[in-house]
């Protein structure tokens, strides 16, 4: 007959499991380090080619264009992540981390147009990498701690590209678009899976 395990090992194996269970209920686990990764590498490509463009309206639509296949290549990663993960995308943390994360988007889409209209193309690049980085600050709260951190430096590289020479936008938009998403993704994915 096998000797009962001692109270002290149940009672840490009972807390371990409750300790889980909460993080996982208050937090919003399914943001896809190796989708990032991906993000970032299609933003390097993006930034090579939109550094080529002879109009800024080439810029631009370069620039949008790869805004559409980030959205695909993280929404798709996301999903995937979350659903792997039973970790449901519209409620609960999910819910919370949408919610604060569109609205940043949303005004970033219509400051694009506005500033765009205004012949401020140039101030385009802080914008966006500043709403991008307020979008992951304020939806982070509700997901792991790196995901915060990782909107306060795309926050810092659109500050620089809001304050830096016009001519800087591009290569700032790499950095951000680009080199946070590769940097921040291994490390979720390392860290967090995936």
């Amino acid at each position: 007959m096998a000797s009962p395990r001692p109270l002290h090992d149940r009672a840490v194996d009972d807390l371990r499991y409750i300790r889980q269970t909460m993080e996982r209920a208050g937090s919003f686990t399914a943001v896809p380090g190796w989708g990032q990764v991906a993000v970032g590498a299609t933003a390097l490509a993006a930034a090579l080619l939109a550094a080529r463009q002879p109009t800024r309206e080439l810029w631009l639509v370069t620039w949008l264009g790869e805004a559409v296949v980030a959205l695909a290549i993280g929404g798709w990663a996301m999903v995937r992540k979350a659903y792997a993960g039973n970790d449901p995308i519209l409620s609960g943390p999910g819910r919370r981390f949408w919610l604060s994360f569109i609205s940043p988007m949303a005004a970033g889409g219509l400051l694009t147009v506005v500033l765009y209209r205004a012949g401020l193309a140039y101030a385009l690049p802080g914008t966006w990498l500043l709403l991008y980085g307020t979008g992951f600050v304020t939806g982070g709260a509700f997901s792991v701690r790196v995901v915060p951190v990782m909107g306060l430096c795309f926050m810092l590289v659109g500050a620089a590209a809001l304050l830096g020479p016009p001519a800087w936008g591009n290569w700032l938009l790499a950095a951000g678009f680009g080199g946070l998403h590769v940097a921040f993704g291994t490390l979720i994915a390392r860290r967090y899976g995936g």
